[in-house]
């Protein structure tokens, strides 16, 4: 039977494909709880909601780099959940791959504007 990919002597790849992935999405749920609870304890302290009391919050270059590392973790978690979707339901690789581009392409410019938004504050 030497030779046949079948029983025993087959050939297993991709034992771990996607463990990787699934860390990189928790650690970045986690990065996002994380911001969400010091935004939330920054908003209940301050007591300001009006522009000025936003705007003074994130005039904060710690803020400022708290704040790019919540977005940057919002995208990289999502850029793994929509490919995981293009790869799970759309099978004609053409098609999945242009989607892939597009969303990469999208998440990019989201992620640039973001920063362009955040440092005009």
């Amino acid at each position: 039977m030497t030779g046949k990919n079948i029983g025993p002597n087959r050939l297993v790849v991709g034992a771990h494909y996607g463990l990787k992935e699934w860390i990189i999405q928790r650690v970045t749920a986690v990065v996002m709880l994380m911001f969400t609870l010091v935004l939330l304890v920054a908003y209940l302290v301050s007591g300001n909601p009006s522009y000025e009391g936003w705007s003074s919050l994130f005039s904060n270059q710690l803020m400022k780099l708290l704040t790019l590392l919540a977005w940057l973790s919002l995208f990289y978690h999502a850029w793994i959940g929509v490919r995981d979707i293009w790869m799970d339901y759309v099978k004609p690789v053409g098609i999945r791959l242009g989607l892939q581009v597009l969303t990469v392409l999208w998440l990019v410019g989201c992620a640039a504007y973001a920063i362009q938004i955040l440092w005009k504050v």
